[in-house]
C-alpha cells in the first residue's frame, strides 16, 4: 500500500513495494540521513530457529567481527550493513544504503545462517555519518 496517496507522487513509484521503508517529508523537516551508524547493542543468547545436532536447544549466537556482513531492520527499512569496528557492547557499522533515521532509535541485527536471515540481536544508534541531500 502507498501512502502517496493525495500527495502528487508519480504512483509507479510506489508499485510492487518500492516505497517499503522510504521516508518522505518537506525539505528539512526530516531526520539526518545517515551511512556508517555507531551503535550499543545487545545479542541474544541463543539463535531462534536454528538447531545444533544433537541439541534440543539452539546454536549460540558468535560475537560480532570486524568486516562480518549483517543486515540491519530500523523501522520497516531493512538494509546491508558491514561491521567495521567492534568494542564491547559498541559496534561501527557502514551500511550499504543510507538511511534517513534518528539518533537513539531501536534497531534490529539479522546475521546470515544456513542460506537464512536469522535475529542475532538488537540496538540503538549512538551516533554515525551523515550526508546531506541534495535537493
Amino acid at each position: 500500500m502507498c501512502v502517496g496517496v493525495g500527495t502528487k507522487v508519480d504512483p509507479t513509484l510506489c508499485r510492487a513495494d518500492r516505497m517499503v521503508g522510504q521516508v518522505l517529508g518537506s525539505v528539512g523537516s526530516l531526520p539526518d540521513i545517515f551511512t556508517e551508524l555507531e551503535i550499543s547493542y545487545f545479542l541474544l543468547r541463543r539463535l531462534l530457529g536454528v538447531r545444533t545436532e544433537g541439541d534440543k536447544k539452539g546454536a549460540k549466537v558468535q560475537k560480532l567481527s570486524k568486516n562480518e556482513v549483517l543486515m540491519v531492520n530500523i523501522g520497516s527499512l531493512s538494509t546491508g550493513g558491514r561491521v567495521t569496528a567492534v568494542k564491547a557492547d559498541l559496534a561501527k557499522i557502514s551500511l550499504t544504503a543510507p538511511v534517513c533515521t534518528e539518533i537513539g532509535e531501536k534497531i534490529a541485527l539479522s546475521r546470515r545462517v544456513e542460506k537464512h536471515w536469522r535475529l542475532i540481536g538488537w540496538g540503538q544508534i549512538r551516533k554515525g555519518v551523515t550526508i546531506r541531500a541534495e535537493v
